[in-house]
């Protein structure tokens, strides 16, 4: 899209805004790696970003541990489930903490070579 367009050139090329070749050029003059090694970073330094080798089941499991802790640290959240569930909200959050461990159930079992 546009705005996606206009922030990548944005943030590669300055703040300049000229046509999509300006910015693949200015991409490939040496932003790319720096794009890259940031992206990497990224990925070490948090869990839930991912990499090439995340499978279905572990990118699943992060969306799940995600939304949990969000739920667990938002009290109007917990407030609202105690409600709709008609239990306390120390018994939500003990519920949405059980379900941290593993939200999507069991891994699936990985071929071996």
């Amino acid at each position: 899209t546009k705005e996606v367009f206009n922030m990548v050139s944005w943030l590669c090329c300055g703040g300049y805004s000229g046509t999509y070749a300006d910015v693949s050029l200015c991409l490939l003059q040496g932003d790319r790696y720096n794009i890259h090694s940031q992206l990497e970073h990224l990925q070490s330094k948090y869990a839930g970003t991912g990499h090439a080798d995340t499978n279905k089941f572990e990118w699943m499991v992060n969306q799940h541990r995600d939304s949990y802790s969000s739920f667990v640290g938002h009290d109007n959240l917990i407030s609202f489930f105690a409600v709709a569930e008609n239990e306390c909200k120390a018994r939500v959050k003990f519920n949405l903490l059980q379900k941290m461990l593993q939200p999507c159930g069991m891994p699936p079992e990985r071929p071996e070579d």
